[in-house]
């Protein structure tokens, strides 16, 4: 299991955390804070790539090991708690060989996350705040840490509107894929007479940038506003009038956030999310201009269906573009995607080398 370029090399990597290690030692590292903090990332990212390839090595070691005693001894239950370990082992090492693909410039930042309710009011607004908690639930579980940026309560449930930022390595590399519209049928809990419903809410992944990509904005081409929360403004946001919405004229972008008390830390916020979101926006075209694929950025909220979740008259989660399906919806609900990212990353990296 060695890569190289889009593959993990182990002996490269090994002289390569020896350069890291050596440099964070450098007494004048931090006189350049950005730098210090591009090179702890990168020696903490190689470190646990090493961990988990020493780790699937020194597994299949002893597993094997295992295997052979318990066929000497004819032990059954051995053998099939064995063969247990070796497909979570399997699937563990699909997954680190996957990883080990993400090389496109951004895919190792952190990620905003944002999901917006589509038309049909309470319903879609209930939506909205079950795929928020699948993905927040997807992070915990890979031990990513969720901020809460912007969150606008529905008007009887669940929410119109929710920005998160998703940070820990590889965060946006791993969501980039979930961008588009999700459907959800099911038998309303807001409808009296028990009918089924569809719903829709979309989802956008925007990369966080650092401070090494320039992006320019004309602040004339931007308007400001100032507000209060609406209603309750959501149990993670504060009530205060420190709000900031910023609006791109020109591309018809909208950012805003309410976390911070202080009106100048939520411009400030607003300010990085409006840049990760036009340089995301120049990321899908320049990929549309070297694919020639349709992924138009001005229409992709609605004009593109990705993931259908029908919870009646039967379950079922698939995925439109891969056709990965499954009938677990509540282990999918409790934020079980990793089989629907893993097979999205697959077919665009297959894509990329035909």
């Amino acid at each position: 299991m060695t890569f190289c370029g889009g593959r993990f090399d182990y002996d490269n990597s090994l002289i390569r955390l020896d350069e890291l290690n050596a440099l964070s030692q450098d007494s004048s590292l931090w006189n350049d804070a950005a730098k210090a903090k591009k090179l702890m990332s990168e020696k903490t990212a190689l470190e646990e790539k090493l961990h988990n390839f020493e780790h699937l090595e020194n597994s299949l070691r002893d597993l094997t090991e295992l295997a052979e005693l318990s066929e000497n001894d004819n032990d059954e239950a051995m053998q099939k708690e064995i063969m247990s370990q070796l497909q979570q082992l399997k699937s563990d090492a699909a997954r680190q060989k996957l990883e080990a693909l993400l090389s496109g410039e951004v895919d190792a930042n952190d990620a905003y996350l944002e999901v917006h309710a589509g038309s049909g009011g309470t319903e879609a607004q209930d939506w909205a705040e079950m795929l928020l908690r699948m993905y927040t639930r997807w992070a915990e579980q890979h031990n990513y840490k969720v901020e809460y940026i912007e969150e606008t309560e529905g008007d009887v449930a669940g929410l119109k509107s929710a920005t998160v930022k998703i940070c820990g390595h590889n965060a946006y590399g791993w969501l980039k894929s979930e961008t588009g519209v999700h459907r959800l049928v099911r038998i309303s809990p807001f409808d009296s007479a028990g009918r089924r419903h569809t719903s829709f809410a979309s989802v956008g992944i925007y990369p966080v940038i650092d401070d090494n990509i320039e992006i320019k904005i004309n602040e004339a081409d931007c308007r400001i506003d100032t507000y209060r929360s609406s209603g309750a403004g959501g149990q993670h946001i504060n009530k205060t009038d420190s709000a900031v919405r910023i609006t791109h004229i020109p591309t018809g972008i909208v950012v805003q956030c309410q976390t911070q008390r202080s009106q100048f830390q939520n411009r400030e916020s607003a300010w990085k999310m409006l840049k990760s979101r036009l340089y995301e926006m120049e990321l899908r075209k320049r990929e549309e201009k070297e694919q020639n694929m349709r992924d138009a950025q001005s229409d992709i909220g609605w004009g593109y269906q990705i993931r259908s979740y029908v919870l009646q008259p039967y379950k079922m989660v698939k995925d439109l573009r891969t056709e990965v399906e499954t009938s677990d919806c509540k282990a999918v609900l409790d934020g079980d995607i990793d089989m629907f990212l893993s097979a999205a990353l697959a077919d665009k990296l297959g894509d990329e080398n035909a």
